[in-house]
């Protein structure tokens, strides 16, 4: 099981997060977020719900340090060696009075870190204030500086080889609400829904196979349909139900987002009204991405199309979108909204996310979404107008 790609690309990779490394004047970087060790490292494996970490120096192949249950999967999907992978025992394990970080504590005393300047990431899932206060504790002399996003900001602009993976990512999620648009209808359940679209989410296609999705296919259906985010249940769909559906693919943890809606049975007009004003908005945000942009620009040419509708959408617009493990495939960095200065760049791939949720039922429509030197490619393709199914 090689890594998912070439040497040279993950080479590349730590250049970029040795250079920002350089810039904010760090000796070692230290990562939490199983993302930020896949991008650099390849590494995979589903390790992270203990404590793990990976180094960063500027003279050495990072350092994978976690459970020793999970070292093998370094080797396995990785190019690093063995002088790379330091593991603490099972003992340190969810055992009271005790913390891996202990350990890890000790491999930086033995790497002469003592005295440096330690990045870290301040606000991942994975890496928690007991983890950092062990650290802490355990090394003399570290001045511990906040670096938090500086790899993720270095993942922003894609590479060629990672806009190639998160293409097929894209005929993943295709093929998917394809799944679902052919099953759903007043009677069945949400659940049997579901089990069908992660059966085509990891199942893939004739060509690859794909991979848990790092964000939970949703489904908003009933009462449900006025939230963002709802978790699907065992309720039958109805005649007479707006359903808006949320899903994913993933490649080689390359996730692309896609979100549409149908309506089962007849509706109200003000479904496809308000349908139609969307996919208008999304036509101006997609024309308005081109390298050099602001990110508050372009929701700003959604919010000239919402305004001349009467619409509102407090939320943002877009993020970007990229390798990811859960519970979130978003990046945590590029986000389309009012006011936003980040400057769009080519190679940048947003999930360019335009819901409406309304007092008793919601739609979402969505695009993956690569900048280009000219402007925006759907990574995406599928047909946006909302179809009735009885």
């Amino acid at each position: 099981m090689p890594a998912a790609f070439a040497r040279e690309e993950y080479q590349s990779r730590l250049k970029k997060v040795r250079d920002s490394m350089s810039e904010r004047d760090l000796d070692a970087m230290l990562i939490g977020d199983p993302a930020n060790m896949n991008w650099l490292t390849g590494f995979d494996a589903w390790s992270f719900y203990v404590p793990q970490v990976m180094l960063v120096l500027h003279d050495h192949d990072p350092i994978w340090m976690g459970r020793k249950m999970d070292a093998g999967a370094v080797s396995l999907t990785t190019y690093l060696q063995q002088a790379s992978i330091k593991p603490y025992a099972e003992d340190y394990v969810q055992r009271a009075g005790v913390h891996p970080m202990e350990v890890v504590a000790g491999y930086l005393c033995d790497l002469s870190l003592q005295g440096k300047r330690i990045g870290y990431e301040s606000d991942t899932y994975f890496f928690s204030p007991k983890s950092l206060a062990c650290l802490q504790r355990g090394v003399d002399g570290v001045q511990w500086i906040d670096a938090d996003l500086l790899v993720n900001w270095c993942r922003a602009i894609k590479s060629s080889a990672e806009i190639d993976v998160m293409r097929q990512a894209a005929r993943l999620v295709e093929d998917a609400m394809t799944v679902a648009y052919e099953t759903i209808a007043p009677g069945v359940r949400q659940c049997d829904l579901m089990s069908k679209i992660v059966a085509a989410q990891v199942g893939g296609n004739e060509q690859f196979g794909g991979d848990l999705t790092a964000l939970s296919p949703l489904i908003l259906a009933g009462e449900a349909a006025t939230t963002a985010h709802p978790m699907w249940t065992d309720e039958k769909f109805i005649d007479g139900q707006t359903v808006a559906l949320e899903l994913g693919g993933t490649r080689k943890r390359y996730n692309a987002g896609l979100a549409r809606t149908v309506q089962l049975g007849k509706g109200p007009q003000t479904v496809f009204d308000t349908a139609t004003a969307v996919e208008e908005g999304l036509d101006a945000v997609l024309e308005s991405i081109k390298p050099g942009v602001l990110a508050g620009d372009v929701h700003r040419a959604w919010q000239t199309v919402l305004d001349k509708h009467g619409l509102v959408k407090e939320s943002r617009i877009g993020y970007s979108i990229g390798v990811g493990y859960s519970p979130d495939w978003g990046e945590h960095t590029v986000s389309l909204r009012a006011g936003e200065e980040t400057v769009i760049e080519q190679n940048m791939v947003v999930h360019v996310m335009l819901g409406m949720w309304l007092d008793d039922w919601g739609m979402e429509m969505s695009e993956t979404v690569a900048v280009t030197q000219s402007g925006a490619e759907c990574l995406t393709r599928f047909p946006r107008s909302v179809p009735v199914i009885d």
